[in-house]
């Protein structure tokens, strides 16, 4: 337990409990965007998908109990995430007697540079996100119970879905710098491992990145709708 405690408290624990909490997050991103690109199946297909959201878990859990239980859950991860990323800054800041002279190291790429202020980010469209299209708080167009139509009614706002596009470069680079700092600290050092990390890193937020934003873009083009 001691040997646990000593462990979490270290700088090499923090890293790890970030790249965990961070995995589980990865893991949610990918998952969220797969189902938001059932959008191009049409309506009754979409609000299907959401309708099984809502009643996962049943006849054990109420309606959207189970998905309830998973943001709180997504939300813990976040808390624990940002904290061990502020205790490693401070801890780095205190560490750090002068300014570092180089960036060529890829730990202080742009895509590290960014990490804070891209977290923040990241932060504040979460919480956007949320009372847009799942609480209907900032759409005034909102239906409880019409998943397709309150994505299409709020991505036809253009200033809505610029927002939404331009959030996803940051969360970009975001998971671009944790996916590849993930496997440094979990000393994935195998040759073919460090050979093809950064590329693997880059394919994956890619990825994520084209195509969430290629829903607002559809919605715009009438491509959705």
């Amino acid at each position: 337990m001691r040997g646990t405690t000593s462990l979490i408290g270290s700088s090499v624990g923090k890293k790890i409990v970030m790249g965990l909490s961070g995995v589980l997050l990865f893991g949610f991103v990918i998952g969220h965007m797969i189902g938001n690109l059932k959008v191009y199946q049409g309506a009754e297909k979409f609000n299907a998908y959401a309708e099984f959201l809502r009643e996962a878990g049943a006849p054990m859990l109420g309606h959207g109990q189970a998905l309830w239980i998973a943001r709180l859950v997504l939300l813990a991860c976040v808390g624990i995430h940002i904290a061990a990323a502020v205790q490693l800054a401070v801890a780095s800041s205190r560490a750090r007697k002068t300014r570092y002279k180089k960036f060529d190291d890829l730990s202080f790429s742009y895509a590290s540079r960014t990490m804070r202020w891209g977290g923040a980010i990241i932060t504040a469209f979460v919480i956007y996100h949320i009372l847009h299209l799942t609480l209907g708080t900032v759409h005034p167009d909102f239906e409880h119970g019409s998943a397709y139509q309150n994505l299409v009614a709020g991505f036809r706002v253009w200033p809505v879905s610029v927002v939404y596009i331009l959030c996803m470069f940051p969360l970009g680079l975001h998971l671009y710098h944790g996916l590849w700092s993930l496997t440094q600290t979990l000393t994935l050092d195998h040759p073919r491992v460090k050979q093809y990390r950064r590329v693997a890193a880059a394919v994956l937020a890619g990825v994520v990145v084209v195509g969430n934003v290629s829903i607002p873009i559809s919605v715009l083009t009438g491509i959705v709708g």
